[in-house]
């Protein structure tokens, strides 16, 4: 025999809908973000923000008066970085070659600049959401915007003959 589904259930379901619609690619960009790949090309971000949906629709009905968006956020960040911790053995550090516009920061850089520039969440909850303390939140911030701000340096063309002993 078929479950029955309650009106409830129908409308837990198209609430939940609506929020994936007008959240899910702002989560999307976030996770990509994180994970530094590129836009079209991003299946641990797509992974990531799943995960994070799946969570978030599992506690959906105890989300009244929370911003089930916060939420969602809470539990992407969490699990990127408990997947950066656990996939490389230590602190987050990546042995990937990511390939985004954050490519050259590290996962630790590249969380914390986008969950206070992109997210906009201050020092103070940014540490407290990662569990860290805001003076090492800011240190991160300001080592990964000197980073990113920083220009790249042209290489130096090859000069063929250095060091030789002209005859």
């Amino acid at each position: 025999m078929r479950p029955r589904h309650t009106p409830d259930d129908t409308t837990r379901a198209r609430e939940f809908e609506a929020y994936v619609a007008g959240a899910g690619g702002r989560l999307l960009h976030t996770a990509t973000l994180l994970t530094a790949e590129a836009r079209n090309d991003n299946p641990r971000a797509r992974h990531l923000v799943t995960l994070s949906l799946a969570r978030t629709y599992a506690c959906w009905d105890r989300l009244h008066g929370e911003d089930p968006y916060d939420h969602t956020r809470q539990d992407l960040v969490a699990r990127y970085a408990r997947g950066a911790w656990h996939r490389y053995g230590g602190p987050l550090r990546s042995r990937s070659r990511p390939t985004g516009p954050l490519a050259t920061l590290s996962p630790q850089e590249r969380l914390v600049l986008v969950i206070r520039l992109y997210e906009g969440v201050d020092g103070e909850r940014t540490a407290a959401l990662l569990g860290l303390p805001v003076e090492r939140v800011r240190t991160i911030f300001n080592r990964a915007m000197a980073t990113v701000l920083r220009p790249a340096r042209p290489q130096p063309p090859a000069v063929s003959g250095v060091g030789a002993v002209p005859s």
